[in-house]
């Protein structure tokens, strides 16, 4: 016998573990289908995942430059030339509201990456040590949510200074606090659970415990908190742009739009319709796909 030859494969195993992922495709196709069961959420699905594709060819999708003026054409009604019309400058507001789409999605995704974590970190930790950790971290989240979070962006932009990376920093600022809440929550109703117990008599330290149980047990009930909240992101970058804080001109943000056609608005109704148009299907988009996530997540709905 070659003492180097490889053992045979054991044949219960490799069904074992065929048959576990056979399962495990089964249970995705089973989840897709449930949250695709109700119609708002595939609607929801369907303009974010056409809001990821425009992003991504806008380039292609734009018929025109965006930032490319002509006064020849200042407000013009929509027309098979100038499928959404024209702004004040002659800018074509198709392109302008198609390349705008990149400048949304770049807030929603950086806000929400520097968001999750920090706001998940901090309800966890808050909720495991409780006592005078859990009293400091709570009244700090109490102070930042007693502000309406577009006034509090308002004022880290003031004291920032206007810019997108700017209102991206602001934004971010203001919305970790509810996370941290709805993680903190969750901790606390897990903390003493038995199993948290049998692994703490086990000897696992903290930061075993809450990265390995308490982070993932969280997580559900964070990630769509956090697909609510896009809805929120998008209106207070909307704002900040509206005002001038946001993204400078002539970058086609939505909000800065909106500002910019609300002096022809009366005559030239289209210069706000558009982008007004296109921050409102958003908005909805990522609120259904957020309610299609809680039903799906919550425990209750089974």
């Amino acid at each position: 016998m070659n003492p180097t030859a490889s053992p045979p494969t054991d044949p219960p195993a490799a069904a074992a573990a065929t048959s576990a992922a056979a399962e495990a495709r089964s249970e995705r196709r089973r989840t897709l289908r449930r949250l695709l069961r109700n119609p708002l959420t595939r609607f929801g699905m369907a303009v974010i995942l056409a809001l990821l594709a425009v992003a991504l060819f806008a380039p292609w999708l734009a018929t025109h430059d965006p930032l490319a003026q002509d006064l020849n054409r200042a407000l013009q009604a929509p027309s098979a030339q100038h499928w959404f019309g024209t702004d004040e400058y002659g800018r074509d507001l198709y392109s302008r509201v198609i390349h705008g789409s990149r400048i949304t999605l770049y807030i929603v995704l950086l806000v929400t990456v520097i968001v999750g974590p920090i706001g998940l970190a901090v309800g966890v930790v808050s909720g495991y040590f409780g006592g005078w950790v859990d009293g400091a971290i709570m009244r700090i989240t109490d102070i930042f949510l007693s502000f309406p979070s577009l006034v509090l962006a308002l004022a880290f932009v003031a004291a920032l200074g206007p810019g997108l990376d700017h209102a991206v920093m602001a934004i971010a600022l203001t919305a970790w606090p509810p996370i941290a809440r709805l993680a903190r929550a969750e901790t606390l109703t897990l903390r003493r659970a038995d199993f948290i117990v049998a692994v703490q008599l086990q000897g696992a330290s903290a930061l075993r415990v809450l990265g390995r149980h308490l982070v993932p047990l969280c997580l559900p009930s964070v990630i769509v908190r956090l697909t609510m909240n896009m809805a929120g992101i998008i209106l207070t970058a909307a704002g900040l742009g509206f005002l001038g804080l946001g993204a400078q001109a002539p970058a086609p943000e939505w909000g800065a739009m909106i500002s910019e056609g609300r002096r022809t608005m009366m005559e030239a109704w289209w210069t706000v319709a558009a982008p007004g148009s296109a921050i409102l299907l958003v908005s909805l988009a990522f609120n259904l796909l957020g309610d299609g996530l809680y039903d799906l997540l919550d425990p209750r709905g089974e």
